[in-house]
């Protein structure tokens, strides 16, 4: 399953009439979450049923098409169990695994960016570069900007499109089933990766990425417009100009880190038949609100995302291991040598002098080596008898995630 996305233009008729569509959406599922918290024992066939008590009840919910009200309940049920489609864990999840804090109790949405559409209610015209919207909310045809060609696919593999409001402009996002596999040449090498603040990451060979920090590179530009909002009245027109200045901005750098994390994870991805990595929980990491801006400037999580996707799609091993004493141990002798997070040197009386970093490495790939997973025993056998690595882990010549995780394809 794949997303192509491609920028919409239209006039500006259209553009109001996709913002009352958005609006339509944001109501639906705000009136099945209601409808839950009122009625206990509530499914999320019952929601579905009731997105099309709305359009009856309410004129503008019926000219929505009723496959984007039927999106709109699913929306509001992933917020309460899990949805066959994702493996977003929500608050029923929570509760049933004895999450210790807040179990993320489904909420009324304030701001709503997308509607989404099954495979009814649009029509993709001959050439593929327009699509028209056939509800009655008078959206019409909307011109398609990109480099992807839809020609490529059928339509029947097109199962939902989706229009995205974004700070500059709006997008359409189609969701392709179609496997994106590519056979490559075994490379015969592993690797570790030890994600980091100082560098972005330090693999088992020595070799290091510098992290970009482009949230700390942009900074400066985002403190002078969030001055400008804060100066100006609340519910103008300039404010709400102001605001989109600001979005843009942070739309800029959040594009720069997520094509960076892409580009260092298919660059790592072929040239390695193994990547181990560590398992690393960010939400609880970016606690620590010393590091948590450069936590989430540094985009681990995006790094893994696209890791796991590429190692899908080239048909590489991917790994997540144990996190735990990786920078403590020795690599050479297993010795714990203890040390702060300002101490860069690790310096063992085995004589294994390495950058702290570097021996984390080497240690994330000897644990995916041996007996590998974070939540399974995946036994890999490293080396066959002619040296080579070998393609088999349990039958298997892909290690799939085991632990949940947003399955929601990555955006190409």
């Amino acid at each position: 399953m794949i997303i192509l996305e491609f920028k919409a233009k239209g006039k500006e008729s259209q553009y109001s009439a996709i913002d009352e569509a958005i609006r339509t959406v944001k109501f639906i599922r705000n009136s099945c979450i209601r409808l839950w918290m009122d009625n206990k024992g509530t499914n999320k066939f019952d929601l579905s049923k009731y997105s099309k008590v709305l359009a009856h009840q309410f004129s503008f919910a019926s000219e929505l098409n009723s496959t984007a009200r039927q999106a709109a309940s699913e929306r509001a049920w992933s917020s309460i169990g899990r949805r066959p489609r994702f493996a977003n864990v929500r608050f029923y999840d929570n509760c049933k695994k004895k999450v210790p804090g807040k179990k993320g109790f489904p909420r009324f949405q304030k701001h709503c960016r997308s509607v989404e559409y099954k495979q009814s209610g649009w029509k993709l015209s001959p050439d593929k570069k327009s699509i028209t919207f056939s509800d009655k909310k008078g959206i019409g045809k909307l011109k398609l900007k990109g480099t992807w060609d839809l020609w490529r696919f059928d339509k029947k593999q097109i199962k939902r499109v989706r229009i995205v409001k974004r700070a500059d402009g709006y997008y359409v996002q189609f969701c392709v089933s179609v496997d994106v596999v590519e056979e490559l040449e075994p490379s015969k090498s592993t690797i570790g990766l030890d994600v980091g603040l100082k560098e972005f990451y330090t693999d088992s060979d020595g070799n290091s990425e510098p992290n970009p920090r482009f949230y700390r590179t942009g900074e400066k530009r985002l403190k002078f417009y969030q001055r400008r909002v804060s100066r100006k009245k609340k519910g103008s027109t300039n404010r709400k100009k102001a605001i989109n200045k600001l979005g843009r901005q942070h739309l800029k750098i959040s594009r720069q880190r997520e094509e960076h994390a892409k580009r260092l994870a298919r660059r790592v991805i072929r040239s390695n038949d193994l990547v181990a990595y560590e398992d690393l929980r960010v939400k609880n990491l970016v606690k620590n609100h010393c590091l948590a801006k450069s936590i989430n400037d540094a985009g681990w999580h995006q790094f893994r995302k696209w890791l796991e996707h590429f190692g899908t799609k080239f048909g590489r091993v991917t790994v997540a291991v144990n996190p735990a004493y990786t920078s403590q141990n020795c690599s050479e002798c297993g010795e714990v040598v203890k040390k702060s997070l300002s101490t860069r040197t690790h310096v063992c009386k085995c004589g294994c002098k390495l950058d702290r970093d570097h021996n984390a490495a080497i240690n994330i790939l000897k644990r995916a080596l041996g007996t590998v997973g974070h939540t399974g025993t995946w036994i890999l056998d490293p080396m066959n008898a002619s040296g080579d690595l070998a393609s088999t882990v349990l039958g298997s010549g892909q290690v799939q995630q085991v632990e949940s995780m947003n399955e929601e394809s990555p955006r190409l």
